[in-house]
């Protein structure tokens, strides 16, 4: 799997990207890599960092996709991007919410 090419979506990848596939890689490193992360993230434009989110988001979908495959990996894939993307949004853009019933 090439966790650079699912951030990236097929475009030129950011530089941050080379701090997060690490993260994804081994969850070990993603408590000293969330703050240098997160200081690059709050540096880049609006553009590069709508790309990232998406580029968070994409992880996600794939981790789900691949589920079944390895489930405690891609269970720590998923983590990593939802944490990195709660730190540097605020939110997930996945969250579901519960359906009101009438």
């Amino acid at each position: 799997m090439d966790l650079l090419l699912i951030l990236s979506g097929g475009k030129d990848p950011l530089a941050i990207f080379s701090d997060i596939v690490p993260c994804l890689e081994n969850i070990n490193t993603l408590p000293l890599a969330v703050e240098p992360i997160y200081h690059k993230a709050v540096t880049l434009t609006a553009e590069d960092l709508d790309h990232l989110h998406f580029g968070l988001v994409r992880i996600q979908i794939y981790a789900d996709i691949h589920r079944y495959e390895n489930i405690d990996e891609m269970q720590k894939i998923k983590y990593v991007s939802q944490i990195l993307e709660k730190v540097i949004f605020g939110m997930l853009m996945l969250e579901s919410e519960p359906i009101p019933s009438d």
